[in-house]
C-alpha cells in the first residue's frame, strides 16, 4: 500500500520585510545566490562577458589551496621572487612590495594576494608553483572548467590588463561558492582586514583589505574587489548571518562608492526578502517508515544530500514536504536500501524529489513470530 506522510517543517523567520519585485542595483551585471540552497535570488545579465580584474585572484588562491590540500604545497614553503614579479611592485599597481631575490613564504604571498591584492605576489606564487605565469594561467582555466565555469578564460594570475582574461558574474559566483565550500579554513584569509609585510630593506608595510564591506559590520567576510578602467569597479562579496550565507557578484559600478553601497544593498535585500528553509541534512534520519515482520516496527530514513530551499517571505505556506513509500516494508531491510521518496512541492507542484535510504539493517522475525504476526493481522488488522 502506498503511504504518504507529510512532514512539519520548523521554520525560523530570519527577518520580516516583504520582497520588492522592482528591485535593481546600479551595475551592468550582477547575481545573488543563497549558498546553502544554491538558489539564485537575483540576476541582471549574469552571462554578460566581463573582465574580472582582481576577482581573478580568487582562482589564484584556489590553485594554491588545492595543492596545500593534496599535500603538494605547504604554507611555510618559500618561493624566490623573480624580476617579473618585482616589476609589478611599482606605482600604479596594487602591490605587496616584494623585492627581487626575496624568499617569501606561501602564506605571506597568499595574504599579499588576498588582503593587499598584490599583483607582484600573484606572479611570484604563479612562478613558484608552475614555473611561469603562462603555465599557471593554463592551470587556472582548467580548474575553472572543472568546477563549471563555462564562460571563463584566465590569461594571467592577477587580472591586470589582458583582453583574453574574461569571465562572467555567474562564473565568478560559481568560483566563490567553490572556494567557500572546499576551503572553509583558508577562506578566513579573505576576512582579514589588514596585512603587514616585513619587506626587505625597509620598514614594514601594513595594508588594509580593499573590500569595503568588511568594515560595515553586518556579517560580510569576503571576498574580492576588482577594478580596470575598461570594466570599472567590481566586487564578489559574501555575508554570513544567523547560519545563512549569501554570495553576490556584480561588475560595472561607476565608482567605489557605488560598488560599496549597491553591493551592500544587494546582500541586504537577499537577507530581508527571502527565507532559507532547512528540509533535511545528509545522513541524518528525517522520519521513520513502517516495517512488516521485522525485529523493529519502524526504520529511520535519510537522504544523501543536504536539502535547503529559499522562498520569498510570506510564501512558506505554499511549500509542502512529504514522504511516499510502499509499506509496511517487509523485512529483511539492508542499510542504505532505497525505501521511498521525499518530495518537495510548491503550490502543489512537485519541484524536486529525493531517494530515501534505510539508516540501519532490520532483520526478519523468526518463523513463530512471523506466524503470530500474520494471524494477528488477519484477525485484527494489526500490523
Amino acid at each position: 500500500m502506498i503511504k504518504i506522510k507529510f512532514l512539519t517543517l520548523i521554520i525560523t523567520l530570519l527577518l520580516t520585510f516583504s520582497s520588492n519585485a522592482a528591485f535593481d542595483i546600479k551595475a551592468r551585471t550582477a547575481i545573488l545566490q543563497d549558498y546553502l540552497s544554491g538558489e539564485i535570488l537575483y540576476e541582471k545579465d549574469p552571462d554578460k562577458s566581463i573582465y574580472p580584474a582582481s576577482m581573478t585572484k580568487i582562482m589564484t588562491a584556489i590553485i594554491a589551496f588545492d595543492l596545500i590540500k593534496s599535500g603538494d604545497l605547504n604554507l611555510d614553503e618559500k618561493f624566490l621572487v623573480s624580476e617579473n614579479a618585482w616589476r609589478l611592485s611599482s606605482a600604479g599597481y596594487s602591490s605587496m612590495f616584494i623585492m627581487v631575490g626575496d624568499e617569501v613564504s606561501v602564506e605571506n604571498l597568499l595574504k599579499g594576494i588576498i588582503v593587499a591584492s598584490g599583483n607582484d605576489a600573484c606572479v611570484a606564487l604563479a612562478e613558484g608553483i608552475a614555473g611561469t605565469e603562462e603555465e599557471f594561467a593554463i592551470m587556472m582555466t582548467a580548474k575553472a572548467k572543472e568546477i563549471g565555469m563555462e564562460n571563463t578564460n584566465f590569461a594571467n594570475s592577477s587580472g591586470i590588463n589582458n583582453t583574453e582574461n574574461i569571465s562572467t558574474v555567474k562564473d565568478i559566483m560559481i568560483m566563490s561558492n567553490y572556494l567557500i565550500k572546499e576551503f572553509p579554513v583558508e577562506y578566513k584569509f579573505f576576512s582579514e582586514k589588514e596585512f603587514t609585510w616585513d619587506r626587505t630593506g625597509g620598514d614594514p608595510i601594513t595594508q588594509g583589505n580593499r573590500n569595503p564591506l568588511l568594515y560595515k559590520n553586518f556579517g560580510v567576510d569576503g571576498i574580492k574587489t576588482g577594478y580596470l578602467a575598461v570594466e570599472k569597479y567590481s566586487l564578489a562579496s559574501s555575508v554570513y548571518r544567523n547560519g545563512r550565507r549569501l554570495i553576490a557578484v556584480a561588475s560595472g559600478f561607476d565608482s567605489k562608492k557605488d560598488r560599496s553601497k549597491e553591493s551592500a544593498k544587494l546582500l541586504t535585500w537577499g537577507l530581508t526578502n527571502f527565507d532559507l528553509i532547512e528540509i533535511a541534512k545528509t545522513n541524518v534520519p528525517i522520519d521513520e517508515v513502517e516495517v512488516w515482520l521485522g525485529k523493529k516496527k519502524t526504520i529511520g530514513v535519510y537522504v544523501k544530500t543536504d536539502i535547503y530551499k529559499t522562498i520569498p517571505k510570506a510564501r512558506k505556506k505554499y511549500m509542502k514536504v512529504s514522504i511516499t513509500y510502499n509499506g509496511p516494508i517487509p523485512a529483511p531491510i539492508k542499510k542504505d536500501e532505497i525505501l521511498g521518496v521525499l518530495k518537495v512541492s510548491y503550490k502543489d507542484k512537485l519541484i524536486e524529489k529525493y531517494d530515501l535510504y534505510a539508516i540501519d539493517n532490520v532483520k526478519k522475525l523468526n518463523v513463530f513470530s512471523r506466524l503470530m504476526k500474520s494471524i494477528n493481522f488477519l484477525i485484527w488488522g494489526d500490523v
